[in-house]
Formats: C-alpha cells, sequence, structure tokens
C-alpha cells in the first residue's frame, strides 16, 4: 500500500534512454572553432534573430504571412494616402500658397497682388498643358501598343502614390482630418503605439520606442517588449499605467505593464501585454488542490491566475501572509486557498483562530492541532496562551538544531526532511487568524514584567516576535483583516510579513497599509479594484511565483473554493493525517493549553498572569505637547512601518498654535526636518514636519531623565 507522500500530486516526466557520444574524433582545434562560431551567431547583432532559434524563426514565419495576406490592403490604402497628399501638394502648388504666405509675412500683399495673380494663371495653364499632353501621349501609345500601356502607368502611378502614402515616423502630412474610433491596431502599427507612449506623456514628442519584441499573439491578448529612451525608466511606464491605458483605449485591468528584468533587461526596458477582453469578466476557475491525492507543504500552494492566465502558485514556507480588504471581497477564501495546501500535506501541524465567529473554518477543526471560533475576551486570551506557547516551541527548535550535524542540518533553517522527521519534531506549522483586528483591538489588561499592557498590544508582540524568528524555524504566519489601517495592525508586525496580499479597500492609504509605503506611487493601489471583479487583488510575493522572481507584484484572481469543496479538502486532510499517524490536538479531542501559564513565558517576554481588575495600563508621564504627540500616533511608534509626520498634520489633529508648538517641541529635542507625506490624490508631496525616530528619542530621553518631566507646559 502506498503512503500520502508516494502519491502522485504532478505527472512525472517520460524517462528517456540516451547513450553519451563523445565527440572526441574532433581535432581539438575544430572543436573550439565551431565554439566560436556558434558564440558569434548567438551574440552579433548582425545575425537576424529569425536565425537564432526555433521560435523566432516560426515567429519571423508568422509575421511574414501576415504581411503577404495584409499587403494588398496595405497597397491600397498607402495609394490613397499618396493620391490625397499629392492632391494637397498641386493645390497648394498652383494656389501659389508659398508666394502668398511671404507676402503676407512681409505685408506687403496688396504690392503683390498682381504678380500672385499672374503666377497663379501661368501655374494653371502648366497644369492644363501637362494633363493634356499626357492624355494625348497616353491615348497614342494605347493605339499603338494596346491598353497594356494603361495596365503599367497605372501600376506605375500607384506604386509612386503608395511610397508618397506610406506611413513612416516623422514625415509630415500622414494624419488623418477626421480620426475614428480608437482601436488596438498598434497590433499591426507600431507607430500608433508610440503616438500612445507620447499622448500619455511618456515619451517626448521627438522621441520614439525601439522594438525589442515584435507583437504576438499570447493567450488571450498582445504582448510586445519595447525600449524606452535614454533617461527614460520603466517604473514611470508601471506608475502611469491607467493613461497609458486610456491613450490605447483600453481598460487599465486589461493591460499588463511590466519591467523586464535580470540578464535580458535593464531599467528602459517595459514588456507589455493587452487583453482583447475583460480578463476578470469570466467565471472563476475551481482550486486544481481538488484533484490531487495529497501536497507537499514545501511547494508554493495554488493560489489563482493572472489576467494572462498564469497559474500562480504562492510559497509560503519561511514566509509570512497578510490577507486585507474590506468585507464580502473574498479575503476568508483567500486565506483558506493558503491553507488548504498545508492541510494536503499529513506532515503539517495548523493552528487556527476564527474571530469572525462564522462557520467559514469549522471544517478545519477536524485536522487543526488547535482551533478555536468565536469574539468574546476569552477567545482572544486563548489565543495568547496558543501564540506563548509556539514562541517556547519555536526557542526550543532553534536549541535543537544547534545539536543536529551539518548533513542534517546545513543552516539555522527546517529542511523538507527534518519536518517529516517525527523523531525531531518539527513539523511545517502553519497559524491561520481570520479578523486579526479583533484580538489587537482586545483591551483587557495583561500584567507582562510588573508593568499592566492591553492584551491586544501583547498579541501584537507575540505576532511580531513569531513573524520574525518563527519562519526559519518553519512557523507560517498567515492573518487576513477587514480593518487595514496602523491603528489596527502595528506597523512593527507589517513590517515582517513578507507576501501581501490586498484586495479591494476604499482608500490608497488602506492599500498602502496592506502592500507597504508608497506602493500607490509605483502604480499598485487596490482601492482602484472594482467592486465586480471579486476575489481580485495585488499580491506582492515573497518569492519566485510564474511573473518571475523580480517582480515586484501583480494582479490575480484566487481561485474558487466554496464551502463544499473546503470541507472536502479537510475531509481529505484528515484522512491523510489519520493514515500517517499524525493527528493531533484539537483533531483528537485533546485539551488546549492552559491559558497562559506563566512557567511558559518566562524565557520570552517575562512572567504575565491575567488579571481581572479594572486597573488600566499606565500612561507614560510625558510633558506636553510630546504627549499628545504619542497618543495622537499611537502604533505608529512600535514599528519602521511611517518614518516621517507633517506639522500640518499635528497641528490639526491637535488643536494648537503652530509657533508655540514648534517652540516647545524643539525644546524637547523635535527639531522640524523638510521630509515627503502623500496628497489625497496618491501622489507625494514635500512637507515640513518630524522623523518618528526624533519622537522616539525624546520619548527615551524622558524616561531616562525623570527630572526633565517638568519640561515646557
Amino acid at each position: 500500500m502506498s503512503t500520502p507522500q508516494d502519491a502522485a500530486v504532478v505527472p512525472a516526466d517520460p524517462v528517456l534512454d540516451g547513450e553519451l557520444i563523445e565527440d572526441d574524433e574532433l581535432p581539438g582545434g575544430q572543436r573550439q572553432q565551431s565554439y566560436r562560431v556558434a558564440s558569434w551567431w548567438q551574440r552579433s547583432p548582425r545575425v537576424p534573430a529569425a536565425f537564432k532559434s526555433r521560435a523566432h524563426a516560426i515567429q519571423a514565419v508568422k509575421d511574414a504571412a501576415v504581411t503577404v495576406i495584409c499587403a494588398p490592403w496595405r497597397f491600397v490604402g498607402a495609394a490613397g494616402r499618396g493620391t490625397v497628399l499629392a492632391v494637397r501638394a498641386w493645390r497648394r502648388w498652383v494656389t501659389v500658397r508659398d508666394y502668398r504666405e511671404a507676402a503676407e509675412q512681409s505685408e506687403k500683399l496688396a504690392d503683390k497682388y498682381v504678380e500672385i495673380r499672374e503666377l497663379t494663371l501661368l501655374r494653371w495653364r502648366v497644369t492644363g498643358a501637362v494633363v493634356g499632353t499626357s492624355t494625348a501621349g497616353v491615348a497614342v501609345a494605347d493605339m499603338f501598343y494596346g491598353h497594356l500601356v494603361l495596365w503599367i502607368n497605372g501600376l506605375i502611378g500607384a506604386a509612386v502614390l503608395a511610397i508618397t502614402g506610406r506611413r513612416k515616423d516623422g514625415s509630415p502630412g500622414r494624419r488623418a482630418v477626421l480620426a475614428g474610433a480608437r482601436s488596438l491596431t498598434w497590433t499591426m502599427d507600431p507607430q500608433i503605439l508610440v503616438d500612445a507612449f507620447r499622448d500619455a506623456k511618456l515619451i517626448g514628442k521627438d522621441e520614439t520606442l525601439r522594438l525589442v519584441q515584435r507583437a504576438n499573439r499570447i493567450g488571450a491578448g498582445w504582448s510586445i517588449t519595447v525600449d524606452l529612451p535614454a533617461t527614460r525608466k520603466a517604473t514611470d511606464v508601471i506608475k502611469n499605467r491607467e493613461a497609458l491605458a486610456s491613450a490605447l483605449a483600453v481598460d487599465e485591468v486589461q493591460l499588463l505593464v511590466e519591467r523586464v528584468r535580470g540578464n535580458g533587461g535593464h531599467a528602459g526596458r517595459v514588456a507589455m501585454w493587452v487583453a482583447d477582453t475583460d480578463p476578470y469578466a469570466t467565471p472563476p476557475t475551481r482550486t486544481p488542490l481538488l484533484d490531487v491525492a495529497c501536497w507537499d507543504a514545501w511547494r508554493p500552494v495554488p493560489f489563482g491566475r493572472d489576467a494572462r492566465d498564469r497559474r500562480i502558485n504562492l510559497p509560503l514556507v519561511w514566509t509570512s501572509l497578510l490577507v486585507g480588504a474590506i468585507p464580502r471581497q473574498g479575503k476568508t477564501f483567500a486565506a483558506r486557498l493558503a491553507a488548504a495546501g498545508l492541510i494536503l500535506d499529513p506532515y503539517t501541524r495548523l493552528y487556527v483562530a476564527d474571530f469572525k465567529a462564522g462557520k467559514d473554518w469549522d471544517a478545519a477543526a477536524q485536522v487543526a492541532h488547535r482551533f478555536l471560533s468565536g469574539d468574546e475576551p476569552a477567545h482572544v486570551l486563548e489565543l495568547a496562551a496558543w501564540l506563548v506557547e509556539l514562541i517556547t516551541e519555536v526557542q526550543g527548535r532553534y536549541r535543537r538544531m544547534r545539536e543536529l550535524d551539518n548533513e542534517v542540518c546545513p543552516e539555522s533553517k527546517v529542511t523538507p526532511a527534518m519536518s517529516r522527521d517525527p523523531s525531531l519534531g518539527m513539523p511545517i506549522t502553519g497559524i491561520f487568524i481570520d479578523e486579526v483586528q479583533v484580538p489587537l483591538e482586545e483591551r483587557t489588561p495583561i500584567k507582562v514584567q510588573g508593568k499592566m499592557i492591553p492584551a491586544g498590544e501583547y498579541i501584537g508582540e507575540l505576532l511580531t516576535w513569531l513573524a520574525k524568528k518563527g519562519p526559519a524555524a518553519g512557523i507560517v504566519l498567515v492573518v487576513a483583516t477587514q480593518r487595514p489601517d496602523t491603528k489596527t495592525i502595528p506597523s512593527a508586525l507589517r513590517a515582517v510579513l513578507g507576501s501581501r496580499f490586498a484586495l479591494r479597500v476604499m482608500d490608497w492609504r488602506d492599500s498602502n497599509i496592506i502592500l507597504g509605503e508608497q506602493m500607490n506611487t509605483r502604480g499598485w493601489d487596490s482601492s482602484r479594484l472594482l467592486p465586480s471583479h471579486k476575489g481580485v487583488g495585488i499580491l506582492r510575493p515573497d518569492g519566485e511565483t510564474a511573473a518571475g522572481a523580480d517582480v515586484l507584484a501583480m494582479m490575480v484572481r484566487t481561485d474558487y473554493m466554496p464551502n463544499n469543496d473546503w470541507a472536502t479538502l479537510c475531509q481529505r486532510g484528515r484522512a491523510l493525517r489519520a493514515t500517517s499517524g499524525t493527528l493531533t490536538g484539537h483533531a483528537i479531542g485533546a485539551a488546549t493549553v492552559p491559558v497562559l501559564d506563566p512557567a511558559m513565558v518566562a524565557d520570552v517576554i517575562g512572567p504575565s498572569q491575567i488579571t481581572t481588575g479594572d486597573e488600566p495600563p499606565p500612561v507614560p508621564d510625558l510633558p506636553e505637547p510630546l504627549a499628545s504627540v504619542v497618543a495622537y500616533l499611537g502604533a505608529d511608534l512600535d514599528g519602521d512601518g511611517r518614518e516621517f509626520v507633517a506639522t500640518a498634520e499635528l497641528i490639526e489633529a491637535l488643536d494648537v498654535e503652530p509657533t508655540a508648538f514648534g517652540r516647545q517641541m524643539g525644546e524637547l529635542g523635535c527639531r522640524p526636518r523638510p521630509g515627503r507625506v502623500n496628497a489625497d490624490d496618491g501622489t507625494s508631496r514635500q512637507a515640513r514636519g518630524y522623523l518618528i525616530a526624533d519622537i522616539r528619542a525624546a520619548i527615551t530621553a524622558q524616561q531616562d531623565n525623570p527630572e526633565l518631566d517638568e519640561g515646557p507646559v
């Protein structure tokens, strides 16, 4: 009987028999010469790309076929444009436009009227004479040589007009007087793509693009790669993606713009893909995990698909994940997709805390080592006990890893073999907390090291510790929230969560809180997502995906996994664990850990215990206005998420007199400095204010020197 770990997750490639043939028959000089020629052939710019690889050759054949098919229509169109240009040029010549304009500029039009009139009549006579002579000549030739003369003259004339009317960058008179409906004609005419970049003000009027890869079909859209002019950056194109989409007459969700990085790219190389229709208008696909018997937690979990219909897998091991969105946008579905991969690996351990108190996570109770569902203070304190247990477990893992030899544990990190060895006790452990804002906002006082602090603040410290030190020990932290603001999620915690997934939010500030500072100025703002696009969000992965390892972010539509499918996966996970003998904790009815056992946290943060009194947490004894500033900033002082606060923001929030406020803050050691803040439209502007580091230093100085407490009032 095969074990779950032996089950085929991905079909194996066929094994081919081969024979190694040595090329010793060729002399060393000839072999080296052949290698040199082959290398030159691949690197030389003089050799067409169609002769360098099979893919380029196939594309060249396709381009040639398209050119042949479209050539008659292009010829007719060019001849028509040439006719219009010829008529315009003749009309300008016969009306003596050049001479008339020169006279107007010299303000001598009245004096030159007679000369202009005579020259106009002369040119009309010349025109009549040329037309009459040409017509007579063609008629005589037709009488002697037949209608072949008419065909030859017609073809020569059409060729001349087509050459005159060909579309060429920089040539005058190529724009139609009346423009029709805009469409994706740039796929056949790169000049329209250049015009779009100019209209979006991404390149200058005298600048152009350099084609790196011709437009070709990839999936349900067109792909093209171009080089920007010197000093122009691909990041600016990504930032102004909406303006470029407008110039191309498509919705911005249909346009993907990526910077080409690595050996084949540089800061000015842009890869574009434009979908034919809205890629998210079709129904979502169901998770492929339904078709597998088991999964390996060390493999990225199937998460969704991007606009190009590429499969996007989410790495979980050695990282953590933050999922944020407003209600009913699919954040619980996204978190369950991440959990599904761990559930189907029988050698993982799960901690599931559902503070929504619904039934979305109930099926996970049959496989979870620890499970709770509720939003009462008792549930928050139970979560705190879990986190203390996990911190103690992580510390124990690091101690045991130090005792292992280098063959078993080459670095201070858990390996796949170690995670599946029951004797070591280091399984991959996933912590899933839905509606994490509930425990983080809990105000029940807890005594830690003799100080009273809110339970939410204590849980925030525990989660931050786990996010920093847990990944290398096999701890995977996944938190989801519908309230992504600085007051709810401490900046110190957000700063160490490696992967981010932002579904639709209401404001660009909330998007930046999830994805990271200044992400909206880089072109990634989840507040611009359409309400109709359920499950569509911006993923900022911590690891390699199908889009590449160097991609900053991408738009992803998560797979669809309703409750029935979720229950099926959880039942399959329980069966796998029952076969492997890895069911533990809540899944087998074992009692949970005691609530915050003091012995468990003695080596972590200090002795702690739950108190039921009404004693509030002490407020630092700081002079004004520093105390008011600290109260206003709150959690922003805890980490490195926010580095600068504008003076105008503090004055408006605290309702103080600007001059006195600046003087008092200066006496406390905080001097205003120039910095940058985000405007309401998402742009960045310069302002004067205070560094968060300076405010922390002033707080530390006041606490270390009690005699300074009697500062200015």
